[in-house]
């Protein structure tokens, strides 16, 4: 009999080992049920892992549900600087570019994942509809873009401008999926300014780089009208929309004025039947004023402005 503790140290190498390969095992044949289950495995008998800590939240976040999409991509972004000091304390300086890109990797494919699938949803919601969905969306493509945007901040902050090109990689993403929904923005002046913030952070790395343009409008009225955003008459009133207001300063000043209030009253009242009579009127005698001069009413896509 012996008085008093006794420490035990419990070799589990060679446990961690057949785990880590498993794991790997599962991750390279793109099993996310199973790599998940055996990353959660490491992670209790080796809580210094950054392979562990990031795939037990990116498998997790992987298998998640349409509703799930805004807490499983915060999760993602929540995971990255405990993942990075992990590296940073961790990973031997040869290695850890490589784990960063393996990293950046696996982040841009969920990020877009994330962002598609939450786009893809909103655009097969019925148009008649669709408004109340509006923010749900929002909300979901920025938390996407963010992923990026947090990695290749993360990134700078914790090694400096050594990995500045992986940074650039992941901030490049961000601006890609950011753009595709700052047309439904209240504010998209500010929304463009971050864009263009991130941009001159990439031209710090690549002077080449030129930021792509950005869809700014959308005919929130006319398409409450007649149900939906591609039909003649609202083809007719976007061609107008590009090539004459959009032309002139007070046409812009019209069209800026029009896309801050026009989603709200849409929002609210937008399937109301003495809205869509208040506004019916009006926009087909302009609708049929302007094929009268020549405004055509086929298929159109959006002019893009810088």
């Amino acid at each position: 009999m012996i008085d008093g503790v006794v420490s035990v140290k419990v070799d589990v190498s060679d446990e961690l080992k057949n785990l880590y390969e498993v794991a790997r095992r599962a991750k390279d044949s793109n099993n996310s049920e199973n790599a998940h289950k055996y990353y959660d495995m490491i992670l209790i008998k080796d809580p210094n892992s950054w392979e562990a800590t990031f795939y037990v939240t990116y498998y997790q976040a992987m298998q998640c549900k349409i509703a799930e999409i805004n807490s499983a991509a915060c999760s993602i972004s929540n995971c990255e600087e405990s993942v990075l000091d992990l590296i940073k304390t961790y990973v031997a300086k040869e290695e850890q570019n490589n784990v960063l890109i393996e990293i950046y990797t696996k982040l841009m494919s969920i990020s877009y994942m994330l962002f598609n699938a939450a786009k893809n949803h909103y655009e097969s919601i019925d148009s008649q509809i669709q408004l109340d969905y509006l923010q749900e969306y929002i909300y979901n493509a920025s938390a996407s873009a963010e992923i990026m945007y947090t990695f290749g901040n993360l990134v700078i902050s914790k090694f400096g401008d050594e990995y500045g090109n992986t940074a650039v990689l992941a901030w490049k993403d961000g601006i890609e999926i950011h753009k595709e929904y700052v047309k439904y923005l209240q504010d998209k002046d500010g929304n463009i300014n971050i864009i263009e913030e991130y941009a001159g952070k990439i031209k710090k790395f690549d002077s080449t780089y030129e930021r792509p343009q950005v869809q700014t409008s959308g005919c929130y009225i006319a398409t409450a009208v007649y149900g939906s955003y591609d039909c003649p008459e609202v083809w007719t009133l976007r061609r107008f929309r590009d090539y004459t207001l959009a032309e002139t300063w007070y046409g812009r000043l019209f069209i800026k004025a029009y896309y801050a209030i026009s989603p709200t009253l849409v929002k609210h009242f937008g399937n109301s039947i003495w809205f869509k009579k208040l506004f019916a009127s009006p926009i087909n005698k302009l609708v049929k004023h302007l094929k009268n001069k020549g405004v055509e009413c086929t298929p159109y896509k959006d002019k893009i402005f810088k």
